[in-house]
């Protein structure tokens, strides 16, 4: 029987799941809208919470609003105990957003800030106020509106789930996007007005453009590194199917004597709600190692510490193009995921025409000087084309985009 690699139950995690579970919170979401309308938002309260955890670009938004305004009274709202701790360590408030504290807090917030959904805080306190969506990710992948996948339910029809989305997507104020070509993307995606989806940058690639103690946290994480290269492989999930690209047994071996042979590790990273045994290659060889998001909960962190990235359809690649490193395109589904949960353009367009489709050929761009050459100048036309700004200070830019707008409506 297969395995799961998953971070807890929330691998289990399909859209057609989710739509159920809010589907039958619609009573909570009706008493939260009631208590919006007799509870004053406070002007200083700000929450911040992320679906992936302590990290995207909340984390540095949230450590930039309480280090430039003293008087934001700042929490991070955490979905279990250990987010929890890992936020008060970082000298964040935190309280747990599905308990009472963390429904108040969010229900008297005047700006909340998620990453994914209304649930990265207490979804049934959001009413009414300033809400900052930073998406994970530039989509390569169709999301919300674009993707059919998104109304996926037994229990309601499409058409009343693409409204509810749309319903939902319309209390969002601001939409930072990385480029103008993230931006066009987005608006569709979530059907918002052009004047709420801004350029500014994304907070999540501040990191990648600072590199400084990102090998020592991935070594951290992996175990000793010495002088290898080190190769991430991050595939994206594909809403609770198996991940095609989990390696064979002999694709293990050939794994393990490439790496062997090139002095590099294998750090695997599955999608936290893939589905796939990959630990069978920890035990082919101590240089194919797990990196799971239990473990680093925001990979941008580490990338700069990365040699090459292995991708499908993940928006990793996006955020690693700013290293201007090699990006190996392994998409062995691709006509069948770009028919059935669509792509923003051609994959070959995406990967720039080196597209493979097993391991065999992964390993030879790999092995291949003049094949790494040519990512490598891909890689940097992808970050040219999706990120307006290679400064570091996307963050900034994005905090002075909300303290604009809040002032605008005093």
């Amino acid at each position: 029987m297969e395995r799961e690699t998953r971070a807890g139950a929330s691998a289990r995690f399909t859209f057609a799941r989710g739509n159920a579970a809010k589907l039958l919170s619609a009573p909570l979401y009706a008493l939260g809208g009631l208590a919006s309308l007799v509870v004053p938002r406070r002007g200083d309260q700000w929450v911040f919470g992320s679906g992936s955890g302590l990290g995207e670009g909340a984390l540095p938004l949230a450590l930039h609003v309480r280090a430039t305004d003293p008087a934001a009274r700042v929490l991070w709202l955490a979905a279990d105990e250990r987010e929890r701790q890992a936020a008060l360590a970082l000298g964040l408030p935190s309280a747990l957003r599905s308990t009472w504290r963390g429904f108040r807090a969010t229900l008297r917030a005047s700006v909340i800030v998620i990453t994914h959904g209304f649930g990265d805080v207490n979804r049934f306190g959001t009413r009414g106020a300033f809400v900052v969506q930073l998406w994970h990710g530039i989509p390569l992948k169709k999301i919300q509106l674009d993707s059919p996948v998104t109304f996926t339910s037994s229990l309601a029809p499409a058409g009343l789930l693409r409204a509810l989305y749309r319903r939902s997507a319309a209390a969002i104020d601001l939409l930072p996007a990385a480029s103008e070509t993230s931006a066009a993307r987005l608006r569709t995606a979530f059907g918002l007005p052009a004047g709420t989806v801004v350029v500014t940058g994304d907070p999540r690639d501040d990191a990648v453009l600072r590199p400084d103690g990102a090998r020592d946290l991935l070594e951290s994480a992996l175990g000793p590194l010495a002088d290898s290269r080190v190769l991430l492989y991050a595939p994206t999930w594909r809403d609770g199917a198996s991940d095609p690209g989990v390696p064979t047994e002999s694709d293990w071996a050939a794994i393990a004597d490439y790496l062997e042979r090139s002095n590099s590790l294998l750090a695997l990273r599955p999608h936290p709600h893939g589905v796939g045994d990959y630990e069978r290659g920890t035990m082919v060889s101590p240089r194919i190692r797990m990196l799971p998001s239990t473990v680093i909960g925001d990979l941008n962190r580490v990338l700069p510490g990365v040699d090459v990235v292995i991708t499908d359809y993940s928006s990793v690649a996006y955020d690693f193009a700013l290293t201007a490193r090699p990006i190996v395109f392994f998409a062995p589904d691709v006509a069948e995921y770009a028919a059935t949960r669509g792509l923003y353009e051609p994959y070959e367009q995406f990967s720039g025409g080196h597209t493979v489709s097993n391991w065999g050929g992964v390993t030879r761009q790999l092995d291949d000087p003049a094949a790494l050459g040519a990512l490598r100048e891909h890689s940097s036309r992808l970050a040219q084309r999706h990120h307006a700004y290679r400064d570091g200070r996307n963050t900034e830019r994005v905090y002075t985009e909300i303290a604009a707008r809040l002032k605008g409506q005093e």
